[in-house]
Order: C-alpha cells, then structure tokens, then sequence
C-alpha cells in the first residue's frame, strides 16, 4: 500500500513546522522549487528562501555563508546535482569548515526513471559517506521522514538527506518514532536477515514472507541511515542470523554494501552477499523496467537469501 502523501509534499511540510518555531530554518533551491514543492515555503517565509538558479555549487556556497551567520540551510536538487556537481564546495565550504547545512538529494538510483543516467544517482551515498562527520540517512517512508526531520534540524553539523520524491509504500505507521542513529529492526531471523534501505525495504519485507512460506526464516534490518552506521545492529543480527544480504537502491561499491561489510568483516565474520546495482551506469526506463535491469526486485532477494545461506559454515 502507497503513502496518501509524496515525500516531497512531506519534506516541506516538515520544513513549514520547523520555521514557525526556528526563524534560522532557510531553504535555498536551484530552480527547481516545483519538482521539490517548496513554493509553499517561499510564499510563507519569503525572506527565508532564496533561488539561485541553475548553480548548484553556488548554492553550497551560499548555503555555508548562511551557516556562519547561524543560519540553518535546506538545499536540495536532483541527487546527482546535490552531490556530485558541487562536491569540492560540499567537501571544503560546508564539511571541512564544520558549517551546519542540510542537503537533500532527491530521485535516488532508479526513481529518477525516465530523466535516465545523467539525472540517476547511483553513487550519491557512497561519496558523500566518506567525508568526515558527515551523517547520510535514507528514509524509507513518510511516517519516518517526519520523525526525523526535527532531529536532522537540531543536529549541529552537515547531514545528507537521499529522498524519494514521490509516493512511497507505506511501511511505517504515521506517529511512529525513529531514532537517526538507530537502525529499525522490522523482524527477526535465524537463517538470513536482509538489511535494506529505501525502496529496498518494503521488497525485503516481501521477499521474507515469500521465504516463511519455504521454510526459511528471513529478519529484516532497515538501516535507513548509512553513516554513522548502527554497528551493534548489525552485528547483532550477524550473529542471530549467520548469513546478510544488503538489499539497495545504490552502486553496491561504496555503498550500503560496503558500509554493512565493513561493520560485519571487524565484528562478527558471515557471509555478506547483495542485491544493488553491480557496477553500472544510469539508463531510461520506468522503475519495473530498471528493477529488472538491475536485478533489484523480491525475486532477487529471495534468491540472494538462498545463496547466503548456502555458504554458511
């Protein structure tokens, strides 16, 4: 079942909340307010919203200049834009000079869909989890992006939110709470457990019930944020489980993959295997299509789960 509302409407109407009683919260956006629908807080806190056109690592820089002067900056593009483009000015204005900005980067791996491989971020994650103290966080469903948004406000420092724009399926109940440097446990296994992110995670869910109906208990991990990584989770269900299969929407190099094996090699040896995108390039196709392309759909859950556990000792 979808969510009643798109993440994008979510995203500002969390964003309106916090300006009534935050005058620092400002947004800054490079011409693209309608795909993000954050003309609602330029009609409502003009003076708290700036437009800098197609620039987006003169946003970034904007956005640092803001943080200096105590401001709290929400920038957002298309995830390629967000990151990518202006990375030596996210790296070197923002990161190395400990400013206070949120950046968003929306369309994530194959929800960007028919704007094809120049606007498809498979690789967002990976490059913005290496530089240092910077917090990147996926949420899975609207329920749990309105919990986390106050604490992404509140926390002092750069955070990286990936955002699905459009409607999500419903995994969460509305009013539920979410820590930001927690991971949700959805359920427990003892033969696999599939840690998953995004989109991934609602497909994890049914590929679990899929492996109940075989005899094969599967548990469920939603890491919805990569960085810092919620090692005692994760090691805790490598160790009730024995076998992990990283399920995401994202290149499996220097993403959630390698964030979770880095946690699982140091702490509790198993087999890690994945469901991702293996090393390729953005094409043009509705998200059926891209499941298929890139091997992202239950069937391939299912079957990862099977191989993992195969290679357990």
């Amino acid at each position: 079942m979808q969510d009643t509302k798109e993440m994008r409407q979510v995203y500002c109407d969390c964003l309106l909340d916090l300006a009534k009683d935050n005058k620092d919260i400002t947004v800054i956006e490079a011409d693209l307010m309608n795909c993000i629908k954050t003309e609602r807080f330029k009609a409502q806190y003009p003076d708290r919203f700036f437009n800098v056109g197609i620039a987006e690592a003169n946003m970034v820089g904007i956005a640092a200049g803001l943080s200096t002067c105590g401001k709290i900056p929400f920038i957002s593009s298309f995830g390629p834009f967000a990151t990518r483009r202006c990375y030596d000015q996210i790296f070197i204005s923002v990161a190395y000079s400990k400013q206070n900005v949120k950046i968003v980067g929306t369309d994530p791996g194959i929800s960007a869909e028919v704007n094809g491989g120049t606007h498809m971020p498979f690789e967002d994650m990976g490059i913005m989890r290496i530089i240092p103290e910077c917090v990147c966080v996926e949420p899975t469903d609207a329920a749990m992006l309105r919990s986390l948004m106050p604490q992404i406000a509140a926390y002092k420092g750069l955070v990286y939110i990936r955002l699905f724009r459009k409607k999500t399926e419903k995994v969460f109940e509305d009013g539920e709470k979410f820590d930001l440097f927690k991971a949700r446990s959805i359920k427990e296994g003892k033969d696999v457990t599939v840690i998953a992110s995004g989109i991934m995670v609602s497909r994890a869910i049914e590929a679990a019930e899929i492996l109940k109906s075989e005899g094969i208990d599967a548990g469920v991990l939603n890491t919805y944020t990569w960085k810092p990584m919620d090692k005692e989770a994760v090691t805790a269900a490598a160790k009730r489980s024995g076998a992990i299969v990283v399920a995401e929407n994202h290149n499996v190099y220097g993403g959630l993959t390698s964030a979770v094996t880095e946690v699982v090699c140091a702490n509790c040896p198993v087999p890690v295997l994945s469901v991702g995108v293996n090393d390729k390039f953005g094409e043009v196709g509705k998200m059926p299509y891209l499941s298929d392309v890139y091997g992202l759909n239950v069937s391939d859950i299912v079957e990862r789960c099977k191989q993992a556990i195969a290679l357990k000792k």
